[in-house]
Parts: C-alpha cells; sequence; structure tokens
C-alpha cells in the first residue's frame, strides 16, 4: 500500500438545506443498531417532525459487527447518493466499518448532487473523504443510537434541525442552550483563531493516516473526540499526529466530550500509581504548539452532541470558552 500526504480540501460545496416534507435515507454504513426497533422508532419520529423516510434495503442486516456485508452496505450508501429524490442521509451508528467501503462509493454522485449526510464516530471517514473527493460539506452529528435515547436533551435535536433547514439561529454560538457549560468547557490555552472547521473521530483520524482519505489539517480548525480510550491512548494518538508533523499547522483545538476515557478506580490491594488524566495529556501534548485549545464543548458520544458542519468556517474563541459558527452550511 502506498502511503500518501495529506489532501489539501479548499472551500467545500454547501448541500441544499432540508425543507419541511423532504426525504431522509436512513442507512447503517458500519455497524448494526444495538436496539432492533432503533430504525423503526427513528422513522416514526421524523416522520411526526414532517419528514418522509426511506429506509435502506440493507439497513437491518447484520454480519458480526458489521450491518451487512460490504456490498450491502456500500449498496445503500451509493443508492442514496444517486438518488434524485433523496434530500439528506442520516447513519444510524456509528461502530465499525465504514472504512472497509470508502473505496466503492460514488463521491462523483454526491459532487453531481450534493446532499445532506449526518454521522460521527466510525462515520468520521465518510465525513473527510467525502471533503476530499466529492468537495461536499457534510455534518458530524448525532445519530438514531443517541436521538432516541430517552436522555437526549433537546439540545441536541434544536441543533440538528436548525443546522439542517438552515435556520438563522444555525449560526452563532455553539454553547447557547448548553445545560452544562459552566461544568465541562475548560480554556486550555486562551486565544481566538477564525478557520474553517475539520475533525472527527480521534481513532478514526489517526486510522486514516497516510491513506488517500486523510485530509490537510493545515490553517483549519480541529475538532476531535472520543470514547472508550484511557488517557495514555489519547497521548498515542496525539504523539503520533504530532511525529507526523499533522498538527503543526492547525489554527486552533475545539476538543468535545470524552466518555468512558478515564482510568477504572484501583480494586482493592492493588498499587495506587499516578495517572494523568485527561486534561494532562491535551496540556502536555497541544499547549506548546502555540494555538487556542478548548476542551469539553458540547459534541461526542453523549446525549448532549451538537451538530458541526465540516468545512464551515468558525471562530475558536479560548479565551471566552466558546466555538462560534460563522456561516450557514446548507444553501
Amino acid at each position: 500500500m502506498k502511503i500518501v500526504t495529506p489532501r489539501r480540501i479548499g472551500s467545500l460545496k454547501k448541500p441544499p438545506r432540508l425543507e419541511m416534507g423532504g426525504t431522509i435515507s436512513l442507512i447503517s454504513p458500519s455497524s448494526p443498531p444495538i436496539k432492533a426497533d432503533n430504525i423503526d422508532r427513528f422513522r416514526d419520529h421524523l416522520e411526526r417532525l414532517g419528514y418522509q423516510v426511506q429506509i435502506g434495503r440493507y439497513a437491518r442486516r447484520r454480519h458480526g459487527f458489521l450491518a451487512g456485508s460490504d456490498s450491502e452496505r456500500a449498496h445503500d450508501l451509493n443508492a442514496a447518493l444517486s438518488s434524485p429524490t433523496i434530500n439528506a442521509i442520516f447513519c444510524i451508528r456509528g461502530g465499525y466499518g465504514l472504512s472497509r467501503i470508502l473505496p466503492r462509493i460514488d463521491f462523483k454522485a454526491l459532487e453531481r448532487n450534493p446532499k445532506i449526510i449526518v454521522g460521527c464516530s466510525d462515520v468520521t471517514a465518510l465525513l473527510c473523504a467525502t471533503a476530499i473527493y466529492a468537495k461536499v460539506r457534510t455534518f458530524h452529528g448525532p445519530m438514531s443510537s443517541v436521538l432516541m435515547e430517552p436522555e437526549c436533551p433537546s439540545f441536541t435535536w434544536d441543533c440538528l434541525l436548525r443546522t439542517m433547514s438552515g435556520a438563522d439561529s444555525a449560526t452563532g454560538s455553539m454553547v447557547a442552550g448548553y445545560p452544562d457549560k459552566g461544568s465541562t468547557i475548560l480554556s486550555i490555552r486562551k486565544g481566538r483563531t477564525t478557520a474553517p472547521l475539520i475533525g472527527g473521530n480521534l481513532a478514526v483520524l489517526c486510522s486514516l493516516i497516510g491513506t488517500t482519505y486523510f485530509p490537510s489539517l493545515r490553517d483549519r480548525i480541529l475538532f476531535f473526540e472520543d470514547i472508550g480510550e484511557t488517557p495514555f491512548r489519547i497521548d498515542r494518538y496525539l504523539t503520533h499526529l504530532l511525529s507526523l508533523g499533522l498538527l503543526d499547522s492547525v489554527a486552533g483545538f475545539a476538543l468535545g466530550l470524552f466518555k468512558d476515557c478515564a482510568y477504572r478506580p484501583p480494586k482493592p490491594g492493588e498499587p495506587i500509581e499516578y495517572r494523568q488524566d485527561l486534561k494532562d495529556v491535551i496540556t502536555e501534548r497541544l499547549k506548546p504548539l502555540g494555538k487556542p485549545i478548548l476542551l469539553g464543548l458540547p459534541f461526542g458520544h453523549l446525549p448532549c452532541n451538537a451538530t458541526l458542519p465540516l468545512g464551515a468556517l468558525a471562530t475558536l474563541d479560548a479565551t471566552r470558552g466558546d466555538l462560534i459558527i460563522e456561516e450557514q452550511s446548507v444553501a
């Protein structure tokens, strides 16, 4: 396999906004939903909101940790990309498997007919590849695994729907209405910078390094989050990026909510050792770069998961503790 340099992505085209009555395709390009009725409940909820919904032919398939075979998952994604009647594609769940089908995706169909794509976690691979090969803005946002849980706050739904519809309130402060902004957001290095957004799940981003699907981070605000990674593993990912020089030209760092990324408490009788926490790791590895850094913004594998548009111009204000979306991301 040939190792390639990061791909510059330039300006990304805005997909048309999602109008009331528009058609949403629900697909499972990675792992299947954990709860069997998740897809139906998500469809019913979207229809009650006033949208039309189509479910991918193979969205319910299960093949081990994958939602069907590679060809089946690629079929559903390509069918949605090429359909003239589908306005948005919502991914059901992350997990694993998207990177396996990247070579099969018809990015030209999306380039000819831009449409909204929403997902996070493993779907990071699709969001980055789309920026490179279709030059269309995509959306790092919540999936049905979060949206259909009883504890999902209105903050998450409101941010998603505002962004997709192009409402006036889709621009401005990302933390407006975030109920826990006083307790989670921490400035690691103060400062302010304005640049386009790029990012996703940290582990998935690192898995793309050296492939044709890894975007250049130069002069971009890099956002990332993760789940189930202890601080030393987060350190490993960041050290890898630093060793390759991929973070040298980043404009700033907007870091989200890291779920289950703390060390477990020692069991009775186990020796107590000093362990760096996530804040320690971020401070030690990223602060020397001299860029603004915020930790604890409301996105990630938790109920509060704001929608972030890749390619949109944003201002990271690490002094006041905010990320401000400066422009609409739909046409």
